[in-house]
């Protein structure tokens, strides 16, 4: 059966297996439609997946939006650190893909670049339980999209549960004090931890707004003045080098990819990351005993008295040098919708988190309790410019790496601590000018 574009889109075909998981619309935002351009294709840059499901389930979703649109889509991959500088350029000068999943509040730093997608994010959040509000500051500046929402990809502790107890650890401790000793003992096993301190745009930025955050440091205040200097921020420092020393040699220049290597070579035996390593080595009979071996769970909690993690996010950049705005936005209206969704959060087995609340019904988050501390990443996450307001400051702070690189001078012992908070200083005012 031919569908035409027209039918396609006025009756959003995905709503048919809505209520196969108890999500039911509402309907009270207007539905959209958008007819393609004659003629459209569109070019999509998205990041490497580290979980094979993940790009998979997208690219069978986009099939079929090609198969009843008649919209081609190219499907472009670049690694999650070159993501950033090609959004940038395209950005810049006016070319490019029409669409990239981008990083964190990256869409800040160009909003004049950008299609406005209100009116389709207004109707997803109405039928869908609306928004993480995490997800929604990354891609939203006051009332307007300037960005789609699209997941959070979860970040945990992955350990190997027979080195811990061989340790001496018969739980994984919940504080930083006991996570120190825990670390101190493994190393001492021959089976230490990995934590990243390169510029990982993931596992680096989680690790370090974790150290951070934990013990009661913070970029800026609540009105946007520089506050990373401070004792609270020196205090995570010093906790940062007692955990370096007992760290593997190297991860002063580890990216995304490092920890996951490093952690299936059994040269290191806790880090932190996405579901990914797990299902790399469950899905490998080579490491079988590994995959069976690993437990997850998330960061402990610091001075501060509660969990502050970061999470990485990622969101949908809608270019207005694209020809095909208008087929851009149904490609987006389709991929986003229950059928699509649904199918792209299983397909990517906990990998990727719901950026609306509905999908929070998906059963993957019950499936194997490894997932489980995944499963909250996008309720639970705080936004990296804390405590201040997101915009282009945060985004471009982060951009630079000016906290990831704070702790791996100090770490290093290229600078004192307290030298590498005012270098943090510095740096950080460049961009948020009070």
């Amino acid at each position: 059966m031919t569908i035409k574009r027209r039918e396609f889109l006025a009756a959003s075909a995905a709503a048919a297996g809505v209520a196969g998981l108890g999500i039911r619309p509402t309907f009270a935002q207007a539905e959209p439609t958008y007819k393609p351009e004659s003629g459209a294709s569109l070019r999509l840059l998205r990041w490497t997946p580290f979980v094979k499901g993940d790009e998979d389930a997208w690219v069978a979703n986009t099939k079929k939006f090609t198969e009843a649109t008649g919209v081609e889509v190219r499907i472009d991959k670049e690694s999650w650190e070159d993501i950033r500088p090609k959004a940038a350029v395209a950005a810049n000068v006016g070319s490019g893909p029409d669409l990239i999943m981008c990083w964190f509040d990256d869409a800040h730093q160009y909003p004049d670049k950008l299609v406005d997608l209100t009116e389709l994010a207004n109707y997803l959040g109405d039928k869908y339980g609306g928004w993480y509000d995490g997800l929604k500051g990354y891609a939203s500046h006051g009332d307007t999209f300037i960005a789609m929402p699209l997941t959070t990809i979860g970040n945990a502790v992955v350990y190997r549960d027979t080195h811990v107890k061989a340790a001496g650890f018969s739980e994984f401790p919940k504080d930083t004090a006991g996570f120190l000793e825990l670390c101190k003992a493994m190393k001492a096993k021959g089976t230490p931890a990995g934590f990243p301190h390169g510029k990982a745009v993931g596992d680096g930025n989680n690790y370090a707004h974790w150290l951070l955050w934990s013990h009661g440091g913070k970029m800026v205040d609540e009105g946007g003045k520089v506050t990373i200097n401070s004792p609270e921020t020196l205090a995570s420092i010093n906790y940062a080098k007692e955990l370096y020393a007992t760290f593997i040699p190297g991860t002063e220049s580890w990216q995304d990819v490092n920890n996951n290597r490093a952690f299936l070579a059994g040269q290191v035996s806790l880090i932190a990351n996405g579901v990914s390593v797990y299902y790399t080595a469950k899905n490998d009979p080579k490491l079988a005993d590994i995959a069976k071996d690993i437990r997850t769970t998330n960061f402990p909690i610091g001075p501060v008295g509660k969990s502050v993690e970061l999470f990485q996010t990622s969101s949908l950049l809608l270019f207005k040098h694209s020809k095909y705005p208008e087929a851009a936005k149904a490609y987006i209206k389709f991929m986003m919708e229950a059928d699509q969704m649904n199918a792209w959060i299983q397909g990517s087995s906990a990998y990727c988190c719901q950026p609306l609340k509905a999908f929070a019904k998906n059963p993957i988050w019950t499936a194997d309790p490894v997932h489980a501390p995944y499963a909250l990443a996008s309720e639970k996450l705080r936004p990296n410019g804390y405590a201040g307001p997101l915009g282009y400051a945060s985004a471009a702070t982060m951009a630079d790496y000016v906290l990831v690189d704070m702790y791996a001078a100090a770490v290093t012992g290229q600078k004192s601590p307290e030298d590498a908070m005012k270098e943090a200083e510095r740096r950080a005012n460049r961009y948020y000018r009070i």
